[in-house]
């Protein structure tokens, strides 16, 4: 039984506390929460979708300009406030590890922490600043899914629907974080993304604009993959690495494919490595294992595929 047990189960469990590893989190300092960065998206997506996410009814007679600023400035308060927990959990000072007081007090009398709330707010400005570029951008994709897709009934479905429209704005959201260097929150981000849609794009990648996701499940798009304008993946797409044995010492190193503009690839292909270039205006079948780069304007597709197809009661 349960209860008869449960003293030699809770003496095994505290024998591996002792053991340094199990104590990933660090005295004193605390994750970023996952319910806010998710609840933070949601409202970010109503300011840049007005009307399809929330009740805000806005018209000509209606001034958008109080909804988005007093939208932003709520946002402005969490996004620093996380921001905050996790520079102050991956941060090497002593100093720094009251990351609740941090939190809590931006205006923190400690020097570390002060100067960490510095770079906090830093980050926010930028990331505030390149909302409107986002916007932009994302208007391009909805543009770019609605082109290439005949069962696409309007953009409108596209906005409110589409799980790989959904995918693209988690990415562009967190990739500005990924470029200020933010630990921990863009990667929450995109798992955020992945575990709603299927399609799990790092946050590291580099995606131009016109970008359409078709269907989408089973999508990977590798850290330092970087992806030109108007290209089209398929549901099932890989765009990855040819090894990562050699684990943490391929850190920062490319290791994922450059597509350059105007590139589609169909369902259940792969295009591995760093060295890897698919030149502009090629097209990758469907199920294909690409390795090597191609130039531009080419056709991948595999070769001598033979397809059989026998009528009951016929033989080989």
């Amino acid at each position: 039984m349960f209860g008869d047990n449960l003293e030699r189960i809770v003496q095994g469990i505290e024998k591996n506390y002792e053991v340094d590893e199990i104590f990933f989190t660090k005295p004193g300092r605390r994750f970023p929460n996952r319910q806010a960065i998710k609840d933070m998206l949601k409202e970010l997506r109503r300011v840049l979708f007005p009307g399809y996410f929330g009740e805000e009814m806005l018209s000509e007679l209606t001034s958008p300009s109080y909804f988005i600023g007093e939208t932003l400035i709520r946002i402005e308060r969490v996004l620093r406030a996380q921001i905050l927990l996790a520079l102050t959990y991956t941060s090497d000072d002593r100093d720094a590890m009251l990351a609740d007081e941090a939190a809590g007090d931006l205006a923190s009398s400690c020097g570390a922490a002060k100067t960490i709330s510095d770079r906090a707010s830093e980050i926010c400005t930028v990331f505030f600043d390149e909302l409107p570029s986002i916007q932009r951008k994302l208007l391009t994709d909805v543009q770019a899914i609605f082109d290439g897709d005949p069962a696409a009934g309007s953009k409108e479905e596209i906005i409110f629907a589409y799980p790989g429209l959904y995918a693209i704005y988690v990415h562009r959201i967190a990739h500005v974080l990924y470029q200020q260097n933010v630990p921990i929150i863009p990667r929450i981000m995109s798992e955020l993304a992945h575990s709603g849609t299927g399609i799990d794009i790092a946050p590291g990648a580099t995606i131009g604009e016109y970008f359409c996701i078709d269907h989408g499940t089973g999508v990977v798009v590798g850290e330092t993959t970087v992806i030109g304008d108007h290209v089209k993946l398929y549901q099932g797409v890989t765009l990855g690495a040819l090894s990562t044995r050699g684990g943490q010492r391929l850190s920062g190193v490319k290791r994922h494919p450059t597509i350059e503009d105007d590139v589609t690839i169909y369902s259940n292909a792969s295009v591995l490595g760093g060295e890897t270039v698919i030149g502009k205006g090629s097209v990758i079948a469907g199920s294909t294992f690409v390795t090597f780069s191609v130039p531009p304007n080419s056709r991948v597709t595999v070769k001598e595929q033979e397809i059989s197809v026998r009528q009951p009661g016929e033989r080989d």
